[in-house]
């Protein structure tokens, strides 16, 4: 059984949660804190396999307590509660890249705190957080792994590899979930303003995240940055995010490519959906799919990938497992055959642009 603390100022509000975690068998609450002092105490003296964390209480809020943890180097597993609103994005994205691996939706009230839906979302995500890896603050940068014999890398130099990948029409799909908006800062600020394919992004938040996080991300990258819009015709040297809520396929219109949203139910547990993302390709006349899947629990994008794969030349790309806060998703792609090459988290960006190019 996991050993959970509940931070939150709301005394109705721990209650409501710590009933929730202590009806799943998988979990139970240790311990309860009322503010951000409380829990840095606790957490000095104790440890947890997951924190469940407010944002706005007395005293220390949850930033103020992350970069606290962060000052005395003091690891735990983080889960936000979080607001929709539009501060609220920006406030979680602040709280994941201070460490916090996950978030959460908390409604407004208590009562609505008991819905069915947000029993599952919370239960859900605090499965995958308390599996996680504990990262280091500053974890060194690592040489890349290439897989043997499940597929082995092609052979030849690396400048030949760079010659031979770099032609033709191709597209770059990339799938993360769980501590994938840190992990997305360490990928696309490296990708140059002139590389020669569109990139397509689901990362699973749910709506008015992913705008807040495509800013983010332009304001950090040479690369434009944007969240994908219905009807956006795809560019060369242009990432495009899924919006939250909404599946995102790639659609063929006129020669071109644009983006297409559709509602269909949650798959794998999730909205958007990398297995649409990836299998709305079949039929595009793209050269070559460079499929990247990055850190996320479950198996969202292998289904799709293996869909994709028997009407297109893929290069798939899978997160090492050492740079990931949840080995789920790059794992399942890995053991299903798919992958061809296992890289360090700092060295996707690099083998993106040596697979498709720059102008």
């Amino acid at each position: 059984m996991k050993n959970i603390l509940v931070v939150d100022d709301s005394a109705l509000m721990r209650r409501v949660l710590c009933d929730i975690i202590d009806g799943d068998e998988r979990f139970h609450v240790q311990d309860r804190a009322s503010n951000g002092l409380e829990a840095l105490d606790l957490l000095t003296r104790k440890s947890y396999d997951a924190v469940i964390l407010d944002v706005n209480m007395p005293r220390m809020n949850g930033l103020e307590l992350l970069k606290e943890l962060q000052t005395r180097k003091i690891q735990a597993r983080v889960m936000m509660v979080s607001t929709d609103t539009c501060e609220g994005a920006k406030t979680t994205l602040d709280a994941l890249e201070l460490g916090a691996l996950d978030f959460v939706h908390k409604p407004g009230t208590a009562m609505d705190c008991r819905t069915a839906d947000f029993k599952e979302k919370l239960l859900y995500t605090l499965g995958g957080v308390v599996e996680s890896r504990l990262l280091a603050y500053e974890k060194p940068v690592s040489a890349p792994v290439k897989i043997e014999p499940v597929a082995p890398v092609r052979p030849g130099s690396l400048a030949g590899r760079r010659t031979a990948a770099a032609s033709g029409n191709k597209i770059v799909a990339l799938a993360s979930s769980t501590g994938g908006p840190k992990a997305l800062q360490s990928v696309i600020p490296k990708l140059p303003k002139g590389l020669k394919a569109p990139v397509v992004i689901v990362q699973h938040m749910p709506a008015g995240f992913t705008a807040s996080l495509a800013e983010r991300l332009d304001a950090l990258s040479e690369i434009r940055v944007k969240e994908a819009a219905e009807g956006d015709v795809l560019e060369a040297g242009v990432v495009y995010i899924a919006m939250g809520g909404k599946h995102l396929n790639v659609a063929a219109t006129g020669g071109r490519y644009s983006i297409h949203y559709s509602d269909e139910p949650s798959r794998e547990g999730v909205k958007p959906c990398a297995n649409y993302m990836y299998e709305s390709l079949t039929e595009s006349k793209f050269d070559q799919v460079v499929c990247v899947v990055m850190t996320g629990m479950g198996a969202d994008g292998t289904k799709g990938i293996q869909n994709l794969k028997a009407k297109k030349k893929l290069h798939v790309i899978a997160q090492e497992a050492g740079t990931c806060a949840v080995y789920g998703m790059p794992r399942s792609v890995v053991n299903a055959g798919l992958a061809d090459q296992i890289v360090p988290l700092e060295q996707i960006a690099q083998e993106i642009i040596m697979n498709v190019g720059v102008k």
